[in-house]
């Protein structure tokens, strides 16, 4: 072909030629493909020569571009012919890229996603031409998206408004429409080449619609942003608009999609983080006209206070530690956004100053990064050439964001790793190799995280802790210096020969000199640290085998040099956890958590885990499951080790540890259902109920045994039954439809892989689901009417027993209620005492028999099992589910809790106990489980001398023997002779 002739002359000097033939390739495809009027058109347009080589460019760095012109050759030519490429486009002429699109929902959103790949194939062509400066391309990006977005809800607007009439406001009478807000960087007008949108959806008032079919406001919204989401985020044939995130919305992903004004102002006003004022100050009204105006206007206060707000600096520097801890967790060093030196903190720096400063400095409250770094300049807020150097530096990685995300039109910050890759990044800024772009980069990076440090930063008082004496002994030659010099501060012969070892470890010699520095300023204060501890129990040996799980990164260790009460405090863990200690040597990553007491010492509400959890959420990618499943496992690390420090160090009581352990069950139940849910949703579609889809998830978990009582330990799995409502008669709504209970059963197992997947950070729990009917032959998820029918007829009275402790904890509060009714009348049956006291000594027996050790089947046994032995913790258990079955009929309030401790209060105030009865068995199941958690600290079996519990176990039985000894043989065992 000619014109392939003519495009290889036009390579010989102007390409690298590992490019050249990429690009020849390219062109071959796309003139396969073109019809002979396209190649004879194309013919034309590329006699220009200066545009041959713009062309070229575009496809020596852009497989999407590539593949796209050879699809559809015709894309090319529209954007060839269109007048468009050399200069801007303005927000009427985007919109006049809509007229006269299709009217029917299909064509509408293929329509969409051809006009994208047109407008996609001009932004990258203007980029790597450099036909625009970046401030101007993210500017036209962000046009282009509020008008995607405008046209999209028109259009589902009015065809909902065909079926269900238009929604009107209660109190004004006047129409309402849907208002859009663009957060993040659509907010402030700087969104990338492959962004997401990050939006929230709002309306003025409640009410109805005015037609046929009516619908309360709230769902005539919810649909409409549902069918927006559609259009623009589904990925078809023809490819996606825009990825669509909605996790900024109040309450995240398990909030509504769609909120009224008076909603949404009260939940700020009562609820608002600081971190959500921080997402708000890029807070956008794109669709909504006056109604959008009046709202931003009304959640301004919000996010502007009226004075300097110095309270927002401990949130701040709270966030400034999560990027840090995030940023050494993943080590995303290549990464342009979320890597250190990135462009989120160079964001970061910008809205700390915002935060604070802004209700008094009106010129801080804009969107736009750049406006904010000139005025912080000109206000000499920053030091001298700071604003200079942060902007050069976003510039540089945005540019570098852009020629990655161009290659495949991926969402995506990463760096390539592959040679190929690098070379097109190189090329396309301008860089003769990778090593040349490499290099500039680090500039950027280096300088970027030096004004990131000094952000918001923490004063630490100087102290020199490190006494010469040490850092002499270890660094000495003669390694008798160090064993002396050990033995004078009263280190033990154990503990002299671990240090000693440690210092004579071959990896150690191994290392090089920056490395080896980090370590030995470590071992100088570390030894110091240890001969302050005055009660050390294993404590060396823990921390040596510590720092050698960490001779190959010591960069863990540069953290705890930094951070001098980082170090104290890891030290008093090893003191008093070999539990914790064995859990940082295997994820060195939680040393991160040790830098601020306060995660220590405060143990959040399950609300405020929640919300934890959603802004950790909020850096990941929707679709990014191992990402997901790796910060879940770090969360539940990280507030796992918080709690055990805090019981170790006796700032928090047993059963405040109990309560924790369950919260954070909790958190990442509801987490891990929401984003099953989500997933199934976008693969399959909306279960319906009565012809409509579900609005609700209509599934719910419910948690038995130690979850379900909030007394979950250390080391529990978590025993979960599923329910879900209705539906069980209808499919889908999505393009793969399944029946219901298919979904729901997928849905279930999705949830156990979430949460039983061992990944290197281990697994989040064990799941159980043998407490479900019919046991391990019973169906993974059951409706709420088979769930009945089968408590009716078909549960034995042990399920009866379990289910004293079952509670809903996570998913449809509709599911949740139908479940405490069918639970509440279930266990007030009527019951014959005397038979419920054989059925449940009888599973009593065979649980002792089968589960308990050898020597606890011994009644004259010196050692105590704290679960199993008789009158341990299990017989209490069985004790207080007896009582539940035997006298909720006459007392319901008996089925109000779910936790032993207080089912035993109740007992005791409805007189069915005494109060020294209640009182001492309380006692005893306290000690119980307080020496089990003291135990399982030190990794030590759940046992005990007999003796040292023997009121404890007297106190037990007589309760027992009282209220079902009559068929209990146990019951004449003498305890007093059995111990002595």
């Amino acid at each position: 072909m000619t014109e392939l002739a003519t495009i290889e002359q036009t390579l010989e000097d102007a390409f690298p030629d590992a490019l050249k033939p990429r690009i020849s390739k390219a062109w071959q495809a796309i003139f396969e493909a073109a019809t002979d009027e396209q190649a004879c058109q194309l013919s034309e347009q590329l006699i220009d020569k200066a545009r041959l080589t713009r062309l070229n460019r575009c496809l020596a760095v852009s497989d999407y571009l590539a593949r796209q012109w050879a699809r559809k050759p015709q894309i090319l030519l529209d954007v060839l012919v269109s007048d468009t490429l050399d200069h801007p486009m303005s927000k009427e002429a985007f919109s006049a890229l809509f007229a006269g699109l299709p009217d029917d929902e299909i064509g509408f959103d293929q329509a969409l996603r051809e006009t994208r790949h047109r407008q996609m194939s001009r932004f990258i062509y203007r980029d790597l031409n450099r036909l625009c400066d970046t401030w101007m391309l993210v500017e036209e990006l962000s046009v282009f998206a509020d008008v995607c977005i405008h046209e999209t809800v028109e259009f589902h607007y009015h065809k909902l408004a065909q079926k269900h009439g238009v929604p009107i406001g209660e109190s004004s009478g006047e129409p309402q429409h849907l208002v859009v807000l663009g957060m993040g960087k659509l907010g402030a007008h700087e969104l990338n080449l492959s962004s997401d949108i990050d939006l929230m959806f709002a309306f003025e008032e409640s009410g109805t619609t005015n037609g046929d079919k009516p619908l309360a406001n709230q769902m005539f919204f919810t649909r409409l942003g549902q069918r927006l989401i559609k259009s623009l985020d589904k990925v078809s044939i023809d490819g996606f608009v825009f990825r669509v995130d909605m996790r900024l919305r109040p309450y995240g992903q398990s909030g509504a999609l769609a909120m009224n004004f008076a909603a949404m102002e009260i939940y700020y006003e009562d609820q608002g983080r600081e971190w959500e004022r921080y997402a708000m100050i890029k807070a956008r009204d794109v669709v909504g006209g006056a109604a959008g105006a009046s709202l931003m206007r009304d959640l301004r206060p919000f996010v502007y206070r009226r004075y300097t707000d110095f309270s927002a600096i401990q949130a701040l520097r709270d966030m400034k530690s999560l990027i840090t801890r995030e940023v050494r967790r993943l080590g995303k060093q290549d990464d342009v956004k979320l890597g250190a030196g990135g462009i989120r903190e160079i964001e970061f720096i910008a809205q700390a100053y915002q935060l604070i400063y802004g209700g008094r400095d009106e010129k801080l409250q804009t969107r736009s990064l750049r406006q904010v770094y000139q005025h912080l300049d000109t206000a000499g807020a920053l030091p001298e050439n700071a604003s200079d150097e942060l902007l050069a530096a976003y510039v540089f990685l945005r540019n570098a964001e852009h020629a990655i995300q161009a290659l495949n039109d991926e969402q995506t910050q990463r760096l390539p790793n592959d040679e190929d890759g690098q070379l097109r990044i190189a090329y396309a800024l301008g860089y003769e190799d990778w090593a040349a772009f490499m290099a500039a980069y680090g500039v950027h990076r280096t300088r970027v995280r030096e004004h990131f440090d000094h952000v918001v930063e923490e004063v630490d008082e100087e102290t020199d802790e490190v006494q010469q004496a040490w850092a002499d002994a270890w660094a000495s030659d003669d390694v008798t210096q160090l064993r002396d010099e050990l033995q004078a501060h009263g280190f033990d012969t154990h503990e002299t020969n671990c240090l000693v070892e440690l210092r004579e470890n071959k990896t150690l010699a191994k290392l090089d000199d920056v490395a080896r520095e980090r370590v030995d300023k470590f071992a100088e204060q570390m030894l110091a640290c240890l001969q302050a501890q005055t009660h050390r129990i294993n404590a060396v040996e823990l921390m040596v085998k510590l720092v050698e799980s960490v001779l190959r990164r010591t960069t863990y260790l540069v953290l705890l040099n930094e951070n001098p009460k980082a170090l104290d405090r890891l030290i008093t863990i090893a003191s008093v956890s070999t539990w914790v200690m064995q859990q940082l040597i295997h994820h060195p990553v939680l040393l991160d958590e040790l830098l601020t007491e306060k995660g220590l010492r405060h143990v959040p509400e399950p609300n405020e885990l929640r919300e934890s959890l959603r802004q950790h959420s909020l850096r990941i990618n929707e679709d990014d499951l191992e990402d997901h499943m790796d910060m879940l496992r770090y969360f539940k690390l990280a507030r796992q080790m918080n709690i055990v420090v805090a019981e170790a160090t006796g700032e928090l009581p047993l059963f405040k540890v109990s309560d924790y352990l369950s919260y954070v069950a909790e958190a990442i139940l509801n987490y891990v259902l929401q984003l099953s849910w989500d997933f199934m949703v976008n693969k399959h579609g909306c279960p319906s109920v009565s012809g409509e889809p579900c609005m609700d998830t209509n599934f719910a978990v419910v948690a038995y045994g130690k979850l379900g009582g909030i007394e979950l330990g250390h080391n529990s799995d978590l025993d979960l039954v599923f329910l879900y409502q209705g539906c069980d008669q209808g499919t889908t709504d999505g393009d793969k439809p399944v029946d219901s209970r298919q979904f729901f059963t997928r849905l279930g197992q999705r949830i156990i892989h979430m949460l039983s997947t061992r990944t290197q950070l281990g697994q989040l729990y064990e799941v159980d689901m043998r407490l479900r009917p019919s046991g391990g032959k019973g169906l993974l998820v059951s409706s709420l009417d088979a769930f009945e029918r089968y408590q009716d007829n078909e549960a034995w009275t042990w399920e009866h027993q379990a289910l004293v402790r079952g509670r809903i904890v996570a998913g449809s509060m509709a599911v949740g209620q139908g479940f405490k009714k069918i639970r509440k009348a279930t266990l007030m049956r009527e019951r014959s005492h005397e038979e419920l006291a054989c059925e449940v000594i009888k599973m009593r027996k065979k649980m002792h028999d089968n589960l308990a050790p050898t020597y606890a089947r011994s009644p004259a046994s010196e050692i105590f099992h704290l679960k199993h032995s008789r009158w341990g913790i299990v017989d209490i258990e069985f004790m207080v589910q007896y009582a539940v079955l035997a006298w909720s009929r006459e007392h319901p309030e008996l089925t109000r809790f779910t936790d032993n401790i207080r089912i035993l209060e109740l007992l005791a105030d409805t007189g069915l106990i005494t109060e020294f009865e209640r009182r001492d068995v309380v006692a005893a199941y306290q000690a119980y489980r307080s020496y089990g958690h003291k135990l399982g600290l030190r990794q030590e079996k759940n046992e005990a001398p007999a003796a040292d519990f023997l009121r404890h176990r007297q106190a037990v039985k007589a309760l027992w023997c009282r209220l079902l000894g009559a068929g209990d043989d146990e019951c004449r065992t003498n305890l007093d002779v059995a111990v002595e």
